[in-house]
């Protein structure tokens, strides 16, 4: 019930994807301009609940918000940088995300929210649409910077398919700092604390529908667990230590699964095993510019 700006949203980029089939062009993208919204605090509950839904201790944020949170109040204005794009916005996939953050951002204080549509890559075999969302607080102006990739297939060529074929992999010598079992209505319990209720996640006729074997786990839920790992395993749950993590979603994460959270040197992999595919692959920086 509290998640009505986002299924809002939801609804309304259903009805522009549904829309498109009807209109000569879905526009030309237009120049770049901001999305601006000040939305109230959020609720002290839906974020305890997130937080130890994710893996975390609410605890280790104590009057703060955790960064990777981002997307509850965040998508809403992020979809309306997409209105005039010329893509079908039924095929965008999560393709990954940067998430820069820049000083710890107060969670009794307003959220100030800054949404643009950066750029887009259009190669001709897929489109990648860069957004940019910027959250801050009066008292913390550009605390978090979250750049998020959507990647757009268009067509397949010979060469396009066989790099499709070459996955990031889990690097053999990584160190396992987790260890996650995930239930089946893992989707469905991140739904609920961030309103991303999109149907491949929490109803398995439609994860099958769109050609997945069943249900598969949000990207930003891969990324929220893994930073969570990290400030326990690396950083004795100081959330405060992380700056930068720049991650891709490179395969879907299919529910129920049991897989593990990996760093070696500055890159973090969620995977199946150590020389295995990865789910996600990136890097990341901490305060100090080292990895641990």
């Amino acid at each position: 019930m509290r998640q009505g700006p986002v299924l809002s949203a939801m609804g309304r980029t259903a009805f522009l994807a549904f829309s498109q089939q009807w209109r000569q062009g879905a526009g030309n993208g237009g120049e770049p301009r901001d999305y601006t919204a000040v939305l109230p605090p959020r609720d002290p509950t839906l974020v305890r609940d997130y937080i130890r839904l994710v893996g975390g201790d609410p605890a280790g944020y104590s009057g703060v918000l955790p960064p990777h949170f981002f997307p509850q109040w965040g998508f809403p204005l992020i979809a309306r940088t997409l209105d005039t794009v010329p893509y079908p916005l039924s095929r965008i996939l999560n393709g990954g995300c940067r998430l820069e953050i820049n000083r710890p951002l107060p969670a009794r204080e307003p959220l100030h929210l800054v949404a643009r549509l950066q750029g887009i890559d259009d190669n001709g075999r897929r489109a990648v649409l860069h957004q940019r969302l910027v959250t801050g607080t009066p008292s913390a102006r550009g605390a978090v910077v979250a750049s998020v990739y959507g990647v757009v297939p268009l067509k397949k060529s010979a060469e396009g398919a066989d790099k499709s074929k070459e996955r990031p992999q889990v690097p053999v010598h990584a160190q396992e700092i987790g260890y996650w079992r995930l239930k089946a209505r893992a989707g469905f319990d991140f739904a609920c604390v961030t309103g991303d209720f999109n149907p491949i996640h929490w109803i398995p006729l439609a994860a099958r529908a769109s050609g997945f074997k069943s249900t598969i786990l949000h990207g930003f839920a891969t990324l929220a667990r893994a930073i969570e790992g990290m400030n326990r395993a690396l950083w004795s749950g100081d959330a405060g230590r992380l700056a930068v993590i720049d991650v891709r979603f490179t395969k879907p994460l299919v529910l129920p699964a049991k897989v593990g959270l990996y760093v070696h040197d500055d890159g973090v992999f969620v995977g199946d095993a150590p020389g295995g595919p990865a789910y996600l692959a990136g890097t990341f920086q901490t305060r100090q510019g080292e990895a641990q």
